[in-house]
């Protein structure tokens, strides 16, 4: 009879946890399994257009040799920072010295031929010009006397010519010797020609040194030679690139953006920029110039942003990446990105109202990093489902807000 009695006490227990685990499973599949979800909150909003570009000056100068000639020395090497002014690239330069030489002494007989006329040339034609004068007085009064004599038949015809011809010869000379004094004087065609010589030949000077100092390659700038394609012993030649100068200067951010992205960029636009080598360095810039043209070819506009403050380990052609600031917006209505579906189209998300998913559509506004602004179709405090949540419209659920104990039913 115990026996009896203590089996059919075990079948009752039996009977009766069955019973409640069975009626525990009904009641959570009745009111859905807890799920995570995501709050519907008001929060700062800042949209950025992210890009990689590379870092250049904005200028670059190519050097090179505007003569043929063989390298003699090379005195700086590739990455160097150089003065304005430094030596860059020297050039054998015997035959450009020996024409400075040359025009040299061409000067300073040009310069000899001018002093001639000053203390030789223009004192010896006043000098003939003081006999010449003497002269034409003698001759003169020798032909009157003549004329005289011929006149009381003392002297004949003959004689008068003579003295007649003497004085015209006299008065030629004199009209010569006044020429050459005129000639030499500081007017004078002599002096002209010794002075367009002597310019002449500091022209032909200019012109050699010019040419010496065109084998002594001098930085124009300072900056950083980033490119250097010489050696020593190299044949050079005219408009060959040599070496490549970033002279030194504004940095600038050269960045490929999305061209659907054109409409948000504009000119002064604040950003914040890393270095792919230095990914935890931030630094400031601002865009300085959006290029007025698309390259086709990658859908794609060229946006230049001037570093503010560059930081010391910034190198050319450096890789960088770029967080441009193109709106904020102050305590707006934001769901997180990561509840989106179908974004890019006919945004809609999962929400949790009265234990069930359902299908919310939506009208977006600023998008964020990680949130994106309701403009309608959500209310603060609302709670929806993750993107990568599988619930069916309609299903039965019990929404947990992530980082709180409150739970939705």
């Amino acid at each position: 009879m115990n026996e009896f009695l203590h089996r059919r006490a075990r079948a009752i227990l039996f009977v009766l946890v069955a019973l409640a685990v069975l009626t525990a499973v009904g009641w959570r599949a009745a009111i859905g399994p807890v799920t995570p979800a995501l709050a519907v909150e008001r929060a700062d909003l800042i949209q950025s257009v992210v890009a990689s570009g590379r870092i250049e000056t904005p200028l670059r100068v190519d050097v090179g040799s505007q003569l043929t000639g063989t390298v003699a020395e090379v005195p700086v090497a590739q990455g160097q920072a150089v003065k304005k002014g430094q030596l860059l690239i020297a050039l054998e330069s015997s035959e450009q010295r020996a024409a400075v030489e040359q025009a040299r002494a061409g000067v300073s007989q040009a310069q000899a031929r001018l002093a001639q006329l000053d203390t030789l040339s223009l004192p010896a034609a006043r000098q003939s010009l003081n006999q010449a004068e003497i002269n034409l007085k003698n001759t003169r009064r020798q032909y009157e006397r003549t004329r005289e004599l011929q006149q009381k038949n003392f002297v004949g015809q003959a004689a008068l010519d003579d003295a007649r011809r003497n004085l015209d010869i006299a008065e030629s000379q004199l009209q010569s010797t006044r020429l050459q004094v005129k000639s030499n004087e500081g007017g004078g065609a002599d002096r002209q020609l010794a002075r367009a010589a002597l310019e002449q030949a500091n022209a032909t000077l200019a012109a050699a040194q010019a040419r010496l100092a065109l084998t002594r390659i001098v930085a124009a700038h300072d900056g950083v030679l980033i490119t250097r394609n010489v050696e020593r012993g190299d044949v050079v030649q005219p408009g060959k690139v040599l070496m490549v100068l970033s002279p030194a200067g504004p940095t600038q951010l050269v960045l490929q953006i999305d061209e659907r992205n054109l409409a948000q960029l504009r000119l002064g636009l604040e950003a914040l920029a890393s270095a792919d080598a230095f990914p935890s360095e931030r630094f400031p810039a601002r865009i300085a110039y959006i290029n007025p043209g698309i390259d086709a070819q990658r859908g794609s506009v060229e946006v230049r942003l001037d570093v503010l403050s560059p930081p010391a380990y910034l190198r050319q052609d450096m890789t960088v990446s770029a967080d441009i600031e193109v709106a904020r917006r102050s305590k707006v209505l934001t769901v997180p990105a990561d509840a989106l579906r179908e974004a890019s189209s006919t945004p809609w998300v999962m929400k949790a109202a009265d234990g069930r998913a359902t299908r919310q559509p939506l009208r977006l506004g600023l998008r964020g990093t990680g949130k994106v602004e309701v403009l309608d179709g959500l209310r603060e405090g609302d709670l929806v489902l993750p993107a990568t949540a599988s619930f069916a419209e309609g299903a039965r659920i019990r929404a947990r807000a992530d980082g709180s104990d409150r739970t939705v039913r």
